[in-house]
């Protein structure tokens, strides 16, 4: 059995965890929107098309904000076309996705959706075939009260009150060839900030992040931000970045390592918005959007998964099935997020339903939760509060990670790391919640945790993911494959928790005030 020790305490702290933290991402992409959260005709779908099962999941899950449109569906949407009276939006072809998009769910209809999932919208702005004039039309038309040409538009299309949308996305992904209109740093730079300008001009009360690196192996990433820092420095809140974790090479034990390059990602991004800020003279701290983050791969190389011919309507791409194994990776990833609330202040999961996401549904049929969902819903149920420095003491292991984009292809070392990862948050109710992964495939740890100046607490909940079988995963047939369990041999006494953790497991244990 291996060891672990963890001391924590209340007074050292990493920073408090933004609510925007635990959000989630819907793209107009396959079936995440038509036959997600939007069926019409559903047994279980409300007079505006919205599926409750959907919903209730949703809110079991926890996010707290959701991203929307794209994605790289944003870089060629005309936000014009899904409004107004649904019978008279145009059809266009999705460039991003080769299909065809109906346009009968649109802006007015998210903002619903949001209200009735009970969560914040993030909207993004076109800055691939569109620029700084519909970005602050859009801004206009969702948030201004009334009088001027777009927000009396808004309001004869059956919205009076304005959405008051406040974080927006400057663009998606314009590092990226696969991007309509790619360009370089300095054109996307120059063009974020005038966007920005006008999107301010409209409403100063928004917050605006621009494009970061689509991932730490692009090979611009780095001279990427530092370039559109300089353009965009004094106009926007957050810089964003994106990563998706993968197993090509069947490497279970890299796999499970590979978070670690998430905060290695995250801390390199810092270094460099402080860099602009030094060479600026300026106290301002850029804080982090992590706008997309998830496990995929199996979907994402071959183009049977991805495109479907014939330019159909919300086709089946991209559908993820995630295994007990993805899930570990996915919960480590979760620590990354809490242990960078210092900076990262926002984050999304991509995506929210049947596009490599935690719900599946059934067209006309019913929704279920795949492994992946637990792990977030843990995340956001006890991940709210103050995240605390953890001096750990763990055994490692060297690993290697599999770089599928770089111009060679090949797998970089990922040495000493750490067989326990961990987070810790002191609850605004007083209380502690503790994320443990043991990344050992074969041997128990035992975990020894010393928790100083808290006053007295009791464990509350102690919950245990796992599975014998690491490709085990939930299906429409066997929902129920794969989910939590109490996690056993957990005691806590003097200020010192004791707990054992199986092999390859998630553990959350939740201690309250008493």
């Amino acid at each position: 059995m291996r060891k672990a020790r963890v001391l924590i305490d209340r007074d050292f702290a990493i920073g408090h965890t933004d609510p925007r933290l635990f959000g989630a991402f819907v793209e107009h992409l396959g079936r995440c929107v038509y036959g997600g959260i939007y069926e019409p005709g559903h047994p279980t779908a409300d007079e505006r098309g919205f599926r409750k099962d959907v919903l209730a999941l949703v809110k079991e899950l926890g996010p707290t904000l959701i991203r929307y449109p794209g994605g790289n569906f944003v870089s060629g949407y005309n936000w014009e076309d899904g409004v107004g009276p649904q019978e008279t939006r145009p059809a266009r072809l999705d460039l991003a996705w080769f299909s065809t998009e109906p346009n009968s769910f649109g802006t007015n209809e998210f903002m619903d959706w949001c209200r009735a999932a009970d969560v914040a919208p993030m909207m993004a702005v076109n800055l691939g075939t569109r620029g700084g004039d519909a970005a602050r039309n859009l801004v206009e038309y969702c948030n201004h009260p009334g009088g001027t040409a777009l927000s009396e538009l808004r309001r004869t299309h059956g919205w009076d009150k304005p959405h008051g949308v406040k974080l927006w996305c400057l663009g998606n992904e314009v590092d990226g060839p696969w991007q309509m209109e790619h360009k370089s740093a300095g054109d996307y730079g120059a063009l974020a900030r005038e966007a920005a300008k006008m999107m301010r001009w409209i409403d100063p009360t928004i917050e605006l992040a621009a494009c970061g690196s689509s991932g730490r192996n692009m090979p611009t990433f780095g001279q990427w931000e530092d370039t559109v820092l300089e353009h965009t420095f004094d106009h926007v809140d957050y810089i964003s970045l994106h990563t998706y974790l993968n197993n090509y090479k069947q490497d279970t034990a890299s796999f499970l390592a590979s978070p670690d390059l998430m905060d290695s990602f995250i801390d390199e991004v810092v270094a460099i918005a402080d860099a602009v800020a030094a060479r600026r003279r300026s106290n301002k701290r850029l804080m982090l959007s992590f706008d997309e983050w998830n496990v995929w791969y199996r979907t994402r190389r071959n183009r049977a998964d991805r495109v479907r011919e014939g330019w159909p309507v919300a086709p089946p791409i991209l559908e993820e099935i995630y295994t007990m194994e993805d899930a570990l990776a996915f919960g480590g990833a979760c620590i990354s997020l809490l242990n960078h609330a210092d900076r990262v202040k926002v984050a999304c999961l991509a995506q929210l339903v049947n596009v490599i996401a935690p719900i599946m549904t059934e067209t006309g049929g019913g929704a279920w939760r795949q492994t992946t969902f637990f792990p977030f819903a843990h995340l956001s149920r006890f991940g709210r509060g103050k995240v605390l420095r953890t001096q750990a003491e763990s055994e490692t292991y060297d690993s290697s990670y599999y770089d599928p984009r770089g111009t060679q292809e090949q797998s970089f070392p990922v040495p000493s790391v750490p067989y326990l990862k961990t987070a810790a948050v002191a609850t605004e109710d007083g209380g502690l919640s503790l994320f443990l992964l043991n990344r050992d495939l074969k041997q128990e740890m035992e975990v020894s945790v010393e928790a100083r100046r808290f006053g007295r607490l009791k464990v509350c909940e102690r919950v245990e993911l796992r599975h014998d079988d690491l490709k085990a995963t939930n299906s429409k047939h066997a929902p129920d494959t794969i989910k939590p369990a109490p996690l056993q041999n957990v005691t806590f006494e003097g200020g010192r928790l004791q707990a054992t953790l199986k092999p390859a497991s998630w553990n959350v244990i939740h201690l309250s005030a008493s």
